[in-house]
């Protein structure tokens, strides 16, 4: 039994293209892994654990999370540690945020949207340095349909055709705030093409692959795959509607995190 436990709620951010996604997991190069690497180094023990606010997938990067850290025994100074912490942490993993709590928050059940977006572009082949932020489609895009389409996910549906290996007991009902598809002004890079776009959908939770297998939907109507008809069909969970085309990992971003109070 510790004597005492601190609590900390760290914001961060990562590129994900060289992570096998968040988790721990033996032999495999994950965030989590990393980043209780360089706090066991940093505090030379390794009296802690991490509570990440939701997981992500290889490949998959995000501006903005959070993470709850129990510290036990002994409490950080946070003047000399967030400083320290991030000249160790390595290049693609950055803390933004550190405060202090007074109880542990239950960070993964804590309400809370989730914004993600999508960065893809369509056309001539991305320069290579594109590859970990930005998918490129061959196949000329019809953007308004999919814009017509993404509206269409918004508000209250059942997503099971949109949850990845679900079983019965699995809850697919779930409210979409925001579902829009537009120009790309959020990120941009003398290396991106001259257009592209993102796909960008907030909603309290989704579920493994939900927000790949909806840009997936969204390409395969842009792209002429997909009728309409069928696309309105695969939003209504209570009919089965196979989706295969679950879109790549690497132009998936996890953008925000809003904690409720």
């Amino acid at each position: 039994m510790f004597k005492n436990e601190y609590y900390y709620l760290l914001k961060i951010q990562y590129l994900g293209f060289r992570y096998h996604g968040w988790q721990k997991q033996p032999e495999l190069l994950t965030v989590e892994r990393m980043m209780q690497r360089t706090l066991k180094y940093v505090l030379n023990h390794g009296n802690f654990k991490f509570i990440a606010a939701g997981r992500t997938d290889a490949k998959v990067s995000v501006n903005e999370t959070y993470v709850e850290l129990i510290l036990r025994d002994e409490a950080l100074n946070l003047e000399t540690f967030f400083d320290l912490f991030n000249v160790n942490l390595p290049q693609d993993i950055r803390l933004l945020e550190i405060a202090e709590l007074e109880e542990q928050t239950n960070i993964i059940q804590a309400p809370k949207l989730k914004e993600y977006i999508y960065l893809f572009s369509f056309g001539s082949k991305n320069h290579p340095f594109c590859a970990p932020y930005m998918i490129n489609f061959r196949e000329d895009l019809d953007i308004p349909l999919m814009q017509e389409g993404a509206k269409l996910m918004e508000g209250s549906h059942d997503f099971r055709n949109y949850a990845y290996k679900a079983n019965p007991e699995t809850q697919t009902l779930m409210t979409v705030e925001k579902a829009v598809v537009e120009v790309n002004t959020l990120y941009s890079a003398s290396f991106f093409p001259d257009q592209s776009y993102v796909f960008r959908v907030v909603g309290e939770g989704f579920k493994r692959h939900q927000v790949r297998l909806m840009m997936g939907a969204l390409f395969d109507l842009g792209s002429g795959v997909l009728s309409m008809e069928d696309f309105k069909r695969s939003l209504d969970g209570s009919r089965e509607f196979k989706l295969t085309h679950i879109a790549q990992a690497s132009g998936l971003i996890l953008q925000s995190i809003f904690l409720k109070d």
